[in-house]
Parts: structure tokens; sequence; C-alpha cells
């Protein structure tokens, strides 16, 4: 056997060839490099103390090394995404599953309402060859029980899904680093990855099916833009094909926008083509009235909204729970058998709190074996999750209505591996880590008709096993690439 299979099979095991965590010199070399590198590509963040300028930048947090990554299981969860796709926009369409499955949520969770409320007006005046753009992210773990390995979702993301515009430019600085430490054949296993394309591509299509030149896409973007990089490389993407792009917040819309007797919508006098949604997936987005009042004004227009609202609710763990019962998946593939068990295959466990004998259960099943699960709220942007015995003392201080606000999910139980984090202000040091793998969708649609379908790239993120939650942006996981196997 060649040695650097041999190499490469001992980090499928550890995620580092074991002579290099023996040359401790080698990794601080490495790690400069590294650095260096992550500046030179463009793998950058603004920094925490001045999160709105760009005259002091740092490297977004990444891993030293690629991590290893089962090959069948990658591919399984690209395979998969355009049947995601799918199934998305489809929930999207039905007016009626969505009514039933967030009835009881809407009942406890203000936030969710109030996006419900906004549906339910743009409901009332439908569009009928309305223009549907879909920019989703899948987040996958490998399920590791009894030896086996199994791809299991974590959730769907609808909305402002980050970092296709980084982990556009992690691969070479994997493949550089790998390359200085002696391991040339391991680094042509990393493979090329350019989520930021695949996206601009749909914003893009949905821009000429919108049918004005004059008309621009505008990002909806927060106050604090630290993660500005990741946007502005699907922007330049937009600009390098002669469309115009515009940065705009909430206080911005509900300042200038208006909407003409066509119900297209302006914003500082501009037209909008395109509204892409980097912002607006949390309740404390919505500092003022006024910036629901924005929201729904933009729903009701004929820009293109992405997402929109419908697609937003699918979006929900409520949703996601409620499309893993039985039959679900069937009645949205209804001639696709191979389909649905293709897509059930990546379930986890996933359990009602709602009220009554079904609800009842799970909330005793939770009790009585809390590490065994994950206590999911309504809400998106890493760090909302509940772990261990929190789980115990969140169930225990609410009333049967009240949790209706979460579901109950399997802990997945991924195989660590081992890497270094480099985060600034952080020492390098060695970590045993847990990996994340998100994988890009873009559709579009026109009336009925789809027009574009395809999984556009992928994202893989590595965190500290000490922490049970959270993202890069959140300040925990790192960007990564996986090392296929």
């Amino acid at each position: 056997m060649d040695g650097w299979m041999i190499r490469l099979m001992s980090m499928a095991t550890h995620g580092i060839p074991d002579e290099l965590l023996r040359n401790e010199e080698l990794i601080k070399e490495l790690e400069a490099v590294a650095k260096d590198s992550a500046l030179l590509h463009g793998v950058l963040m603004r920094t925490k103390e001045s999160p709105n300028s760009s005259e002091v930048v740092s490297y977004a947090p990444f891993t030293l090394f690629p991590s290893p990554v089962p090959s069948v299981i990658f591919h399984q969860a690209l395979e998969i995404s355009t049947h995601f796709n799918r199934l998305i926009d489809r929930v999207s369409q039905s007016p009626r599953f969505l009514e039933e499955a967030l009835a009881s949520t809407i009942k406890v969770d203000s936030f969710t309402a109030k996006l419900f409320n906004i549906y339910r007006q743009v409901q009332q005046d439908p569009q009928d060859m309305a223009i549907v753009l879909g920019l989703n992210r899948s987040d996958y773990m490998i399920n590791h029980v009894d030896g086996k390995e199994a791809l299991k979702q974590i959730e769907m993301n609808t909305i402002a899904a980050s970092f296709g515009g980084l982990s556009s430019r992690t691969p070479n600085v994997h493949r550089h680093v790998l390359k200085v430490a002696d391991r040339l054949e391991e680094s042509k296993l990393i493979l090329d990855n350019n989520p930021a394309a695949g996206l601009a591509k749909g914003l893009a299509m949905a821009w000429e099916l919108y049918g004005s030149e004059r008309a621009v896409v505008m990002f909806l973007v927060e106050d604090i833009q630290r993660n500005i990089y990741d946007h502005r490389y699907v922007e330049n993407e937009l600009w390098a094909r002669n469309i115009r792009v515009i940065r705009r917040q909430f206080e911005d819309v509900s300042r200038s926008g208006y909407l003409d007797q066509n119900k297209r919508l302006f914003v500082d006098g501009q037209e909008i083509a395109v509204v892409y949604f980097r912002n607006g997936y949390m309740p404390q987005n919505y500092k003022l009235e006024q910036s629901w009042e924005a929201r729904l004004m933009m729903e009701r227009s004929c820009a293109v909204k992405c997402p929109d609202i419908s697609t937003h609710l699918v979006g929900t763990k409520k949703v996601q729970q409620e499309l893993a019962r039985p039959g679900v998946l069937e009645s949205f593939f209804p001639d696709e058998p191979e389909t649905v068990t293709q897509i059930r295959a990546t379930f986890a466990g996933l359990y009602t709190l709602d009220m009554g004998e079904e609800g009842d259960q799970n909330v005793a099943m939770a009790l009585a074996k809390p590490d065994q699960y994950v206590l999911k709220p309504q809400r998106e942007g890493g760090g909302n999750n509940i772990y261990g015995n929190e789980i115990c003392c969140v169930l225990e201080s609410l009333n049967s209505t009240e949790r209706s606000a979460y579901i109950l999910m399997d802990k997945i139980q991924p195989r660590p591996t081992y890497n270094y984090l480099c985060r600034k202000g952080d020492p390098v040091r060695l970590k045993m880590c847990l990996c994340e793998l998100g994988v890009f969708g873009a559709y579009v649609r026109r009336g009925t008709e789809v027009l574009m379908n395809e999984c556009v790239g992928h994202l893989l993120r590595t965190k500290n096993a000490e922490h049970a939650d959270g993202g890069v942006a959140a300040g925990v996981a790192a960007l990564d690439n996986p090392l296929l196997i």
C-alpha cells in the first residue's frame, strides 16, 4: 500500500496523521502559514471590536487541517439536495399543511405568530405567476452507533443560509497547508467548492425573470455586519453579471420604501427586483413595530422574496418535526416512493410536545433520559438549543401549552475527530472536535414551472466537542473542508 494511503487511513481515524501530531515545531509553522493563507484568500470577518468597519479585519475561524468525511455519506448529502429543494417548495405551497402544523406553535410563540400573521395576510392576495426563489442549506451530522454511520439531518435553513461566500475560499487554504506539510496527495483530495456562484446564479435568474434592467437586488442586512465578506462574494458574482446590488436595513425600508399601483417595491427611489433576506430570522431583528410593517410591505410586493414568507415558515422546527410523521412525505411525493425513502433516511427521531397524550409521553421520555435528546425552540442563528439536565429544568418550568413552542429531537452521536482551531485571540491547541455538514440548494419557480433546481455547494463546520451548540457566526464553530475517505 502506498505511504500516502496509509497516512490517509490514519487521518480517517484521527483527523491528523500521527507524525504531524508529534511535530510541534511544524504545527507552529503551519499555523502561521494557514493564517496568512486565510487572509490572502479572503477568509475574512470584521472584528468584534469594530464590527462595522473594514479598517481592521481578521481571518474567520477555521481549522488548521481538513476533517475526514466518508465519501459515500458526503455524496448522499449532495444527491438528496434537489429532493429537499422540491420538498421545501411544495410545503410552501400548502396552506392547509402550514396552518395545521403551526396551529399549536403560534399560540405560544409570539415571533412565529407574527410571521404567520403576515403569511395569512399575503395569502388573501396571491400572485398567479409569482417568481419564487429558494436559497437554502440543509445541515447534517453523521450518527455513529454500534459501528455504523448514517447521515442525519439537524435542520433546514430556509432564510439567510450563511457562509456560502467564505466556504468558496477555504479549499485553497487547506490545499496550501497540506502542501507545506508535505501532504501533496491529500491536498488533491480537497474538492473545489463555490456556493457563492451557485447562490448568485439563483438570484440572477430571479432578477432576469422580474424583467426590468433598471431594477436592483436588495440585500436586507443587519445593523451589525461582522460577516459582510460572506455577503460580498455573492454580491460580486452579481456585479460581474452587471446586476446592481444595494444593501439596506429594515429601517431604510421603513423610511423610504413604498409600493406603486402595480405593487412594485421602491426603496430610496430604486425599484427592487429581488429582496434577499440576510436578516429577519430572529426576534431581535425586528427592533421596532415599523420593521414588521416593512416586512409585510415587502411580502405584498411583486418583488421576488428570498425567501418569501411561506418558505421562511417551512424552515421552522415545528414543520421539520411534522414532516417526519408517518405518511406526510408521501403526501408531497405521492408517486415517488424512492424519493420518500431517501429523504426519510436522513431524519433523526423528532417528537411533538403539543398538549395531549403523545406530547405527555414525549415529555416523560425526555425527563427520563435527557442526555439522549435535544430540546429545540423555533429559533435560528445558533446557540438556542437545550441539552442534558437543562432540558429537565426547562420542561418542568413549562405548562402543557407553553411547551408547544418547542420540539424534541434525538441527539446525534457523531464520531469525534481531532483538529486545531484557528480563532483570533485564542491559542491554537489540539482539540477533540465534532463536524457538521451543510449542503446548499437553489431553486427558482415561476407559477407552476420549476426553472432551476440544483445543489450548489457545501459547508463543513467543526467545533470543540465541549460546545453543545453554536455555529461560526455564534463564535463557536470554525470553517472546515471535508477530506473524503
